[in-house]
């Protein structure tokens, strides 16, 4: 069974920088595509960013473009979110996922999801 979870939310004040961690068992992901979403309070799921298994393509949020950044490590069987010029909305539950055989920004796209890492960006 594939397990993600994530880790590294905390809180942290509006301009700072945090780096999420997602890491993978039960499974090699090395050819999986792999994505981070988001979820505040009352909100819907937002996609935040994706990276093709291969490493070299990427989606990003509008939201999110030009301060949060995904990477992968498949040394470690784990992708990462560096998150640079926090914004207080950036506040929510930031969730992994990851799929085989798709490569977008759907939700419903996603195989496999970890439970989540709050995430709070004081202003």
């Amino acid at each position: 069974q594939v397990q993600l979870v994530e880790s590294g939310g905390e809180l942290v004040q509006a301009g700072g920088s945090l780096r999420l961690s997602c890491a993978a068992s039960g499974r090699t992901l090395s050819t999986y595509n792999r994505a981070w979403f988001r979820q505040a309070p009352g909100q819907d799921r937002e996609f935040v960013a994706a990276i093709s298994w291969t490493g070299g393509a990427f989606y990003y949020g509008d939201s999110v473009k030009g301060r949060l950044t995904i990477s992968r490590d498949n040394a470690k069987n784990t992708i990462y979110l560096q998150m640079n010029s926090l914004k207080p909305e950036d506040t929510a539950i930031y969730y992994c996922a990851a799929s085989k055989s798709y490569w977008g920004t759907r939700g419903p796209g996603y195989d496999y999801w970890g439970q989540g890492t709050q995430v709070t960006v004081s202003s």
